[in-house]
């Protein structure tokens, strides 16, 4: 088979690899029928992520038709069109037990970082039964994509980290795929305003068909401070990942305000906690742990989430080389969520 194959800092490549195969009674064998590119994905080839070894299988979001079943998995058989959740989780630990899939202990965000992921034409997935998801009838595969990690991201890591409320001002800081999932996942919970802070007019114009109800370009600080007459957010939301946009969102709440770090940083952030603190600010970081997934697949089944806009390009697998050099160009190609299809 071939796959997407990191091979070390800024280096990757379309190659054969050998095909993989069950190794505990619990594993699935996927055949990948469309699968996409994260920002995670760029933060590891810019070497952000040195877990991530040279010969790593990139990836870990994925549609796909079971193959093959261990003898230990139930609920699932071979020929189910299934979705990938980005976290893999056992079931039975005392971290899974307590709903954290993303500490799982023989599992976690594993996908595309400590063991081949799903940018390829056949995966494993360890632990089957929780960490695969059979497709409803008529949830059309492309939108369903969405539910692997941004829509869950920006549902758990944003909306209910932020405890998003109705009548709350909410900015979110970065208005790529992960900024625009927090956007679609916050009105659940109908807040008053909702402000998107970012310098790509293009990405700003796609979050005001989203329901954007103010979008910032430039000036953050002083603008979104401008909106709101002084006061500030109710939920700021770090969607980037950068110490500049961290910064943003800390100076831009009110007092009693909520920080919900979306983004993954590769490098140190300064806390103004000598500001914060006499705020009665709360700053909340986290891994995605997709537990809300049955919920958010049952919101897309109804069409209560337009998540098949946030796709803008579309290729073949075997382009998928071509697919990273035009999110890398996110700005000028004005890309938002790649759909490679088998």
């Amino acid at each position: 088979m071939k796959a997407l194959v990191y091979e070390g800092v800024g280096q990757k490549a379309w190659k054969e690899k050998e095909r993989p195969a069950i190794e505990q009674p619990t594993d699935a064998i996927v055949r990948v029928t469309h699968t996409t590119i994260c920002g995670t994905d760029l933060h590891i080839l810019k070497g952000d992520v040195p877990a991530v070894t040279p010969g790593r299988t990139l990836g870990h979001e994925g549609i796909g038709v079971i193959e093959e079943v261990g003898g230990g998995v139930s609920g699932l058989a071979v020929g189910d069109q299934v979705l990938i959740s980005c976290i893999t989780s056992c079931g039975h630990c005392d971290y899974c037990k307590q709903g954290m899939y993303a500490h799982c202990r023989d599992g976690g965000w594993i996908l595309g970082h400590k063991i081949d992921g799903t940018q390829a034409e056949v995966v494993r997935i360890p632990h089957a039964a929780n960490s695969l998801y059979r497709l409803p009838p008529g949830l059309e595969p492309a939108a369903a994509l969405m539910l692997s990690d941004i829509l869950p991201t920006g549902h758990e890591i944003g909306a209910l980290n932020g405890e998003v409320s109705l009548g709350d001002t909410v900015a979110i800081v970065g208005a790529g795929p992960i900024g625009l999932a927090a956007l679609l996942t916050s009105r659940f919970y109908s807040p008053g305003r909702i402000i998107m802070v970012d310098p790509d007019e293009n990405r700003l114009a796609v979050a005001r068909q989203l329901g954007a109800t103010d979008t910032v370009s430039a000036d953050p600080v002083e603008t979104v401070m401008s909106l709101t007459d002084g006061e500030g957010v109710d939920v700021a939301m770090e969607a980037v990942g950068i110490p500049e946009t961290f910064d943003t969102c800390q100076r831009i709440l009110r007092p009693g305000g909520r920080l919900a770090n979306i983004g993954v940083h590769g490098r140190s952030v300064e806390l103004r906690l000598e500001e914060l603190w006499i705020k009665n600010v709360t700053v909340r970081t986290g891994l995605v742990n997709t537990n809300t997934i049955p919920v958010l697949m049952r919101f897309l089944k109804t069409g209560g989430i337009d998540a098949e806009s946030l796709i803008t390009h579309r290729f073949a697998l075997d382009e998928i080389e071509k697919a990273y050099e035009v999110f890398s160009r996110a700005a000028s190609e004005k890309a938002i969520k790649m759909l490679l299809t088998a």
